[in-house]
């Protein structure tokens, strides 16, 4: 029999199910992975440890370790006769919606939003380390501003929070549940960020985190699984890729509860957009608005810009998808489609196909129905660094990888499947470029590091209070860390105080003017702003109960801007990263902790 010829008598060492896994795994050539085992009473410990974690390599794929070998096997095949994806597939523009913040149809959409968010749930892949940003902390900690010094796990939360008590006005508090998917490197570090800050105004219960597991690595072509080098009784393994989100969230039974709990909506988003939440009650709104099964959220794209389009691919034999398509392959796909100049920008300046921004908002009940059928399972595909052009060794192992993004891939044409576009200002500043790569960024693309992150936030919040009446200057143009940024004043406000549009100009009113070189940090619900002219730094808290008129004329040293070096490692890594640090010179700051109502006013 294979399975003990090269196993031996070791094969007396497994229980039943892991002799049944051996078994299978021979039958699929794997038998190189038991070669030349030493006799029973060698190394037993780590024989048994390798067990295990075949054991738990195979139930955390969906299908098993035989799924994975074979769909390997055939993406290798694709991968090495260099088989186009999109073969038999024409690409056009799909349908969505494209919004202006600050409109008519813009504020129908929030407040349409924002009663849908109780019956909504949130999803947070957040499996990634900063090491990219040279941060050596896992992301979702590191600040989005340092003018409050509000992380993201924070800002997110906070969010959510501020939906939750909009959206069940006078009703029994809804509870929105939120789901964090982590992985080895990030899981407990999640864990002890939330429990070490009382998850941040959030009950315990209502946050889960699902851990994502890696997958096997191949060594070649056959999709031999890949041995440590260092361990022969170790498989090496690497991410999947954030795709995993969803098998995870099909096999917890996670998605059943929310779904008799009568939830109809998940928010799928990533670890590090300090601007997301602007965008999120309006996108909600499009979603219920346009039953939308599936919503992505996009922004403009110039055309060939490094971000993936939009695209609606339909098949020469009748399929049919609204899916993301790489910016590398969405111009050749145009050319050999009869669109002889391929991606090209139309009358408004952009492309057709708007930049994806892996944000996605999904209908639950055929989400559930769409899981069902593929056990979670998402396409995959497999980018192996080939040794030479005859393509028939590899540089190193490679794996499978997936993409939360691409469930749509396998969904029927009579699918809703749409996209809404939000102006870049306020939805999408990404951190995740280190300092030196974003330094060599060609002049007029996106920086997407911890410098343009934060002064991607002031800037928004300066131009949404502008649209609110505020008189705000332009901003000056400064150079930090390489990367030349607009300087706006440095304004930052909790979720609730504004979490939409409506709701912060409700909030201001009078003649209010804000200088450059001022700081507003608003800390507080019930905060309203009228005729305030601000030229330094203003910081107000307020308990909940706590209503605060702030008015007149402020006018203090307030806090300057330093540049900090990236290089300079007697300042902290969330300073370096982004190139400066504010020097607290001198400022305001008034705190109401009783409830009542307040005025605060200089003369």
């Amino acid at each position: 029999m294979a399975s003990s010829s090269s196993l031996g008598d070791n094969f007396n060492l497994l229980s039943p199910q892991q002799q049944e896994l051996v078994k299978t795994l021979m039958d699929n050539g794997q038998s190189h992975l038991f070669n030349n085992w030493p006799a029973p009473g060698v190394d037993d410990a780590e024989k048994k440890a390798f067990f295990d974690q075949l054991v738990l390599l195979d139930s955390s794929y969906p299908g098993g370790l035989v799924a994975y070998i074979k769909n390997a096997k055939r993406l290798l095949a694709d991968s090495k006769a260099g088989t186009n994806p999109f073969d038999g597939f024409t690409p056009s523009v799909p349908t969505g919606e494209t919004l202006a913040f600050g409109d008519e149809n813009f504020i129908k959409f929030e407040e349409a939003g924002v009663r849908e968010a109780k019956r909504a749930a949130f999803v947070l892949v957040a499996g990634g380390l900063g090491e990219r940003l040279g941060y050596n902390g896992i992301k979702v900690a590191l600040p989005a501003e340092t003018t409050t010094g509000t992380c993201f796990l924070q800002h997110y939360i906070e969010s959510i929070l501020a939906l939750q008590e909009a959206s069940s006005e006078g009703e029994s508090k809804a509870q929105i549940p939120f789901v964090i998917m982590t992985s080895d490197d990030t899981h407990g570090r999640t864990l002890e960020l939330l429990e070490s800050n009382s998850y941040f105004g959030m009950q315990p219960t209502q946050v889960t985190l699902l851990k994502q597991e890696k997958v096997a690595c191949l060594d070649d072509n056959d999709a031999r699984l890949a041995l440590d080098p260092k361990n022969r009784y170790r498989i090496q393994t690497k991410p999947h890729g954030h795709g995993d989100v969803h098998s995870l969230l099909h096999s917890s039974g996670i998605l059943k509860v929310w779904h008799d709990a009568g939830l109809k909506w998940v928010l799928f988003f990533q670890d590090t957009n300090g601007l997301l939440f602007k965008a999120i009650p309006s996108a909600l709104g499009v979603s219920s608005t346009k039953q939308y099964q599936v919503n992505s959220l996009a922004v403009p794209r110039k055309a060939k810009e490094a971000i993936g389009g939009i695209t609606r691919l339909t098949h020469s034999d009748g399929r049919s998808m609204v899916i993301n398509v790489e910016y590398n392959q969405l111009d050749p796909l145009l050319r050999a489609s009869g669109y002889p100049d391929g991606d090209v920008n139309s009358e408004t300046g952009f492309s057709p196909f708007p930049g994806n921004i892996n944000q996605l908002i999904l209908e639950l009940g055929p989400y559930m129905e769409e899981l069902a059928k593929t056990g979670g399972a998402i396409q995959e595909f497999v980018n192996p660094k080939y040794k030479d052009a005859s393509k028939t060794a590899f540089k190193s192992s490679t794996r499978l990888e997936c993409m939360m993004q691409d469930y749509p891939k396998t969904l029927p044409p009579t699918a809703r499947v749409g996209f809404t576009v939000m102006e870049t200002w306020f939805a999408y500043a990404p951190v995740k470029n280190n300092a030196e790569d974003a330094a060599k960024v060609p002049k007029g693309n996106p920086y997407h590091s911890a410098t343009s992150g934060e002064m991607a936030i002031y800037r928004a919040n300066s131009i949404i209070l502008k649209k609110a009446g505020f008189q705000v200057p332009d901003p000056v143009l400064q150079v930090f860390n390489g990367q030349e940024v607009e300087v706006w004043p440095r304004v930052t406000w909790k979720p609730k105080w504004g979490l939409t549009f409506s709701l912060i100009k409700s909030k201001v009113s009078g003649n209010c003017s804000i200088s450059q070189r001022s700081t507003l940090a608003i800390k507080g619900q019930k905060v309203f702003i009228e005729n305030l002219s601000l030229d330094g730094a203003l910081i107000i808290e307020s308990a909940n109960d706590a209503e605060v008129n702030v008015g007149g004329s402020v006018q203090n040293k307030g806090w300057t801007i330093e540049p900090v070096d990236y290089k300079d490692s007697s300042e902290p890594e969330v300073l370096r990263i982004r190139g400066f640090k504010f020097n607290k010179v001198e400022q305001v700051e008034e705190k109401y902790s009783e409830p009542g109502k307040f005025q605060f006013k200089k003369a």
